[in-house]
């Protein structure tokens, strides 16, 4: 528009050949597809410029020129084909048919009828973003510059005008995806225009720039009556030669076959339709069988697991049995009383040592306040001991539960261990807080002062301040191990290792107790270890 002021304050030729210049092959695309012949779509051409230079000094400076410049090619052309409607319909007509027998016609041939109407459908704004977007081939941070408003507004704009196209073909039987429409109109929307044309359109319109409405009209109506004499000579040449007939004849032929055609295309979309619907219903249900075969694998899983926590569990019970039958009937003895006592003042000792209420106590269970209380408690030392082997077990309970979440992490990224523990978070069946897996580092397993050389490759996981003299770890293969670094185990080492290699896996993991380690002690040395060590638990 800047061009467009200077040419009307000064009448200078060199802006208004650069406005030609630019907008010359956008002009001439319109027209040609409106009128689809070279000749009349140079004509056409020539008169939008034309009538450029007679409005020049009456068009706002916020006019969007290129949408202008396809509006008025539109309205020019549609009055000059007015004139052989009928003949172009038959030859619509003809064009549509061919481009049915087209094996697949390419979306830009389906869609170039009708895009110039389908335009002309869109409002102002939305026309505008258009043709700068996808005629023009501007950026939309361009398009939002040229029309005075923000690059997500162009887009916006750009969107609903692709939208509605595609809504507008789609009432037309051409049905296709805005994306396909889109690049379909920026690839070949606009023809470069015959060589000379600017230049010729530049003299004819500056050697006329005080040209009336009068003029403008009567060169319309010239280009109409060139194009009515032309079509009376052929027309009289057609019936001369009697193939008005066989042209008639020939349309009809065409028009039936289409209405054939259009009805076998209705009759395979139907038929598409009814595959897609047996093609989805047979991929959900291939999908229920996987999360059916998916969920008996986990309850085999989960079996196992709970074999082993049965097994467990009948040994605990075991033990309390031999606790409880020292007692009279129906009255526990001094020794359980003494327990149960024991174990409500080391609960009431976690609630008033704050260092020690960490959130992995949750995870306790009444065994292990048991085991925890086993000892006297008497004096700070007693509690200490105590308070140290729950914050233990508590973070044992914890690993136990990350186990599962580990093995779906290592198997979801091709068996490789995580970095840190908070990435096994989404893993977990009810995921716990950031305050507990904070709490926990991803550590070589060769961190274990205790472990053997098969044990030493690899990472696990531990808490990040583990009890003075222990070892608490997640390895790969899921299972906790504690480990407590004195001389006596340093001694039993071996034979824990032998133990544990002999332990059948169960559910991913093995679980022995020391109290089974007897029939792997090889030598006095582990014999008198294990007896000590024996002694000290009790």
């Amino acid at each position: 528009m800047a061009l467009v002021q200077e040419y009307a304050q000064s009448n200078s030729e060199q802006a208004f050949s650069a406005l030609v210049s630019r907008h010359v092959n956008l002009v001439y695309s319109v027209a040609l597809r409106q009128v689809r012949q070279p000749h009349l779509a140079e004509e056409i051409t020539q008169s939008v410029f034309i009538i450029l230079a007679r409005k020049a000094k009456s068009l706002s400076p916020k006019t969007t020129l290129p949408g202008w410049l396809c509006r008025t090619a539109r309205n020019i052309s549609a009055d000059t084909m007015k004139i052989q409607r009928r003949r172009q319909i038959r030859e619509q007509e003809a064009q549509m048919q061919s481009n049915l027998n087209e094996s697949e016609p390419g979306v830009w041939n389906q869609i170039a009828p009708l895009l110039d109407e389908a335009l002309g459908c869109l409002g102002e704004k939305e026309h505008d973003a258009v043709v700068l977007r996808f005629f023009g081939g501007k950026e939309l941070k361009q398009v939002g510059s040229t029309m005075g408003t923000t690059e997500d507004a162009a887009r916006m704009r750009v969107n609903r005008g692709i939208e509605k196209l595609r809504e507008f073909f789609a009432k037309r039987g051409v049905t296709l995806s805005a994306t396909a429409i889109a690049g379909a109109v920026a690839a070949n929307s606009v023809q470069a225009a015959p060589i000379g044309l600017a230049a010729t359109i530049t003299a004819a319109a500056f050697s006329g720039t005080t040209i009336t409405t009068a003029t403008v009209i009567a060169a319309t109506k010239t280009i109409a009556m060139t194009t009515l004499q032309k079509t009376v000579i052929t027309t009289a040449l057609a019936v001369a030669v009697g193939t008005g007939i066989y042209t008639a004849r020939q349309a009809v032929q065409l028009r039936s076959k289409n209405q054939t055609l259009q009805q076998q295309r209705a009759s395979l979309a139907e038929q598409v339709k009814q595959l897609q619907a047996e093609r989805d219903k047979a991929t959900n249900q291939l999908d229920s069988m996987a999360e059916e075969i998916a969920q008996i694998k986990n309850n085999n899983s989960e079996l196992l697991r709970l074999r082993g926590e049965v097994a467990r569990l009948r040994r605990e019970s075991q033990e309390l049995a031999k606790l409880k039958s020292s007692g009279a009937p129906g009255k526990p003895a001094p020794e359980d009383e003494s327990w149960i006592k024991r174990i409500s003042l080391l609960k009431q000792r976690v609630e008033q040592t704050p260092e020690a209420k960490t959130p992995e106590l949750q995870f306790l269970t009444e065994q292990d306040w048991m085991e925890a209380a086993r000892n006297r408690l008497e004096t700070d030392e007693d509690y200490q001991r105590a308070l140290s082997d729950v914050r233990s077990r508590a973070q044992a309970r914890f690993l136990d539960k990350a186990g599962p979440a580990l093995q779906k992490y290592l198997a979801a990224n091709g068996n490789q261990f995580p970095t840190e523990v908070l990435q096994l978070k989404p893993y977990f069946e009810e995921p716990p807080g950031d305050d507990i897996l904070q709490h926990y580092q991803v550590v070589p397993a060769s961190s274990n002062p205790l472990a053997g050389p098969s044990d030493k490759d690899g990472w696990v996981i531990t808490p990040k301040s583990q009890q003075e003299g222990t070892f608490t770890a997640l390895g790969q293969n899921g299972g906790v191990s504690h480990t407590v670094d004195s001389p006596e185990m340093r001694i039993l080492a071996p034979a824990f290792q032998a133990m544990m290699d002999a332990t059948p896996m169960i559910n991913g993991k093995r679980s022995a107790d020391i109290r089974q380690l007897g029939p792997y002690l090889t030598t006095p040395e582990q014999k008198a270890a294990y007896e000590r060590l024996m002694g000290n638990r009790k």
